[in-house]
């Protein structure tokens, strides 16, 4: 696994092929590991690379904490770095808003996105079933705080609990592998705190109101969502917010994949593979 030196810490990804670069960025709590089965089928005509986010997988630590914008910062430096440019970006999560992110703020260098399951727009609180905006409010506690940082099974339970299908003792292993100690789960608590609810956090909602606009606007540049059956409720993309994308985001196309939960690629990846090796395809200029 490639590993290059950025800003004051190092970033590690996996990269495969030759041609248009093609960059796949995950989410929390989740590493490059959740593209393994994505990114070997992908046409041959494109680079593919997928980064470890910094303070995630085996990317190194971050001086500048983890919020969104920090995030964002290094992936700029990385992306730099290795001199990508029109690019194509796939996101999942997080990924996925740091992609609408990127895209809207270097328009003339990103060929199109893809994405799924995105942390997508400003909710507030109501919107949730209360046992879900509860443990969200809690993480955004110190008794929260120890939660996460200092139970060894936070990301397993929360894994577990967002695929549909059944992880191996491999698959929990690789992405918990990278966090041993409080510390180093501090990345997975500050994503969670970052969902936007009701305004906050501030700087959060400023990018997510700025990528908005792009995502409005950007009829230049195609974009594809993968939609995923909702059988359990757990879903960040159900039909409601699906509805949402095709008002709200310009050129856009949307592929159904079947039943899955959030983290969708370890429910369907070969489904997810074939959508966008189609779409692609059906684009010949990228």
């Amino acid at each position: 696994m490639p590993a290059i030196s950025v800003l004051d810490s190092i970033i590690h990804y996996e990269e495969r092929g030759v041609g248009t670069p093609l960059v796949f960025l995950h989410g929390n709590p989740t590493t490059s590991y959740l593209w393994r089965n994505i990114m070997p089928a992908i046409d041959g005509q494109f680079h593919c690379y997928a980064p470890d986010l910094i303070g995630m997988g085996q990317s190194g630590s971050s001086s500048s904490g983890y919020g969104f914008s920090a995030h964002a910062c290094y992936l700029d430096a990385w992306l730099k770095t290795l001199n990508l440019q029109d690019i194509i970006l796939v996101g999942h999560d997080w990924g996925a808003a740091l992609a609408f992110d990127w895209a809207s703020r270097h328009p003339g260098h990103v060929k199109g996105v893809i994405f799924m399951e995105a942390v997508l727009k400003p909710m507030a609180w109501q919107s949730l079933p209360p046992p879900v905006a509860e443990r969200f409010k809690a993480l955004r506690t110190p008794p929260g705080e120890k939660i996460v940082l200092e139970d060894h099974d936070f990301i397993e339970k929360t894994l577990r609990a967002t695929v549909l299908s059944t992880l191996s003792d491999k698959d929990i292993q690789a992405y918990t592998a990278p966090y041993t100690t409080p510390e180093s789960r501090r990345p997975l608590l500050e994503w969670a705190r970052a969902m936007p609810f009701d305004g906050e956090p501030a700087e959060v909602l400023k990018h997510i109101q700025c990528f908005n606009q792009w995502l409005a606007n950007s009829e230049e540049t195609p974009k594809l969502l993968l939609s995923f059956e909702d059988a359990t409720g757990s879903l960040a993309i159900n039909q409601e917010a699906v509805a949402w994308c095709r008002q709200h985001i310009a050129n856009l196309t949307i592929t159904p994949c079947g039943p899955a939960k959030h983290n969708a690629p370890e429910d369907r990846p070969e489904e997810i593979a074939a959508a966008i090796n189609h779409w692609l395809n059906g684009y010949k200029s990228l």
